[in-house]
């Protein structure tokens, strides 16, 4: 499977000299952890909920715009990476989303939400073969003849 089946389209952006609490409120509104920061021509950075200070966070986001207090080292893949791969670099960087660009442009993101989506969904399960199982019981009748058998 690969990042372009399991990514989401719709990516929301901001500019880097919006308003942290604007973008706060819109990743609030949207339901969603990530923001991308691009300028005009090219990718900036990523702020997160996270960044942002969360809930709590006003004092974190009073009077700072979005290049304050975004994630400038971004990590792109390609939208045919295998999903895998994907998730071993978001496990060992720590981080959680991985923006997804064709040709510098940036096409979607693939977050740990998604990942959780895909494993609950079990889309990635291997073909299940059948075993023929011979089970084996005790019956607890008699603690003495310790009767064994099979199903």
């Amino acid at each position: 499977m690969r990042v372009a089946d399991v990514m989401s389209r719709a990516v929301q952006k901001v500019a880097p000299g919006t308003a942290a609490e604007e973008a706060w409120q819109l990743m609030r509104l949207k339901g969603i952890h990530h923001l991308v920061v691009a300028d005009a021509t090219s990718l900036v950075g990523v702020i997160s909920t996270r960044d942002a200070g969360g809930r709590q966070g006003a004092s974190v986001r009073r009077n700072r715009t979005v290049a304050d207090l975004m994630t400038p080292d971004v990590v792109t893949v390609p939208p045919d990476m295998t999903v895998r791969k994907a998730a071993n670099l978001m496990r060992g960087r720590s981080i959680g989303c991985l923006i997804v660009t064709d040709e510098s442009r940036v096409v979607g993101i693939i977050t740990v939400a998604d990942l959780l989506l895909l494993l609950g969904r079990g889309a990635d399960r291997g073909a299940q073969t059948t075993t023929r199982w011979t089970l084996k019981h005790r019956t607890p009748h008699r603690k003495r003849h310790g009767a064994f058998g099979a199903w």
